[in-house]
């Protein structure tokens, strides 16, 4: 078993406005700089590996917390398509039926020329599948919905089981590309 130590990059000005950031390469803002300048990874974690997505956001995290980050193009977060740079509440505001049918789909919940979670899995996959060191990933919330889905079982049509915190990191075991659950909301502001 390989031990999977996996977190979400810090704040953007998107986030801040809740816009579907996807694949637009959006920065840290100032606020999300100073926010990982105080996180610490659990001394526990030393010596691990580093990926992190390609996208500007999550490379930034890693190298603020002082890693030699590998690019690791699995970890991109969902392309949200046509929304990208919309507000999800406005979307949601417009009366479209065609919308929440598909989010019942869950797993198979797909933006308009955008990818759907479980394409995001099928990309993870073979990443997982390849995985031998003990490693620290550093990406996006959907890539960590989809990770959440293939270790539990979570197919997305509720809500899940676990929150899936901010400003925290979640262990999994990783076996013949099969993720398990450790731990989840492990936090990195609180000094031990």
């Amino acid at each position: 078993m390989t031990k999977l130590l996996i977190l979400r990059h810090g704040p953007t000005a998107w986030n801040k406005t809740k816009r579907l950031q996807g694949r637009s390469d959006i920065p840290l803002s100032d606020a999300g700089r100073r926010a990982v300048k105080k996180w610490v990874i659990p001394s526990e974690y030393a010596g691990f590996s580093w990926v992190s997505s390609p996208l500007v956001r999550a490379f930034e995290t890693a190298e603020i917390l002082g890693a030699q980050v590998t690019v690791e193009p699995a970890l991109t977060e969902m392309s949200w398509g046509d929304w990208e740079g919309h507000i999800w509440r406005d979307l949601l505001a417009e009366v479209n039926p065609e919308l929440d049918a598909n989010r019942a789909r869950g797993l198979d919940f797909r933006p308009k020329n955008g990818e759907s979670p479980r394409d995001v899995q099928g990309r993870l996959q073979p990443w997982l599948s390849g995985l031998e060191l003990p490693t620290v990933a550093v990406c996006h919330k959907g890539v960590l919905q989809a990770l959440y889905g293939l270790a539990t079982g979570w197919q997305m049509t509720d809500k899940s089981p676990h929150k899936i915190g901010d400003d925290c990191a979640h262990l999994f075991d990783v076996e013949q590309g099969n993720p398990k659950v450790l731990l989840m909301n492990i936090s990195l502001t609180e000094t031990p």
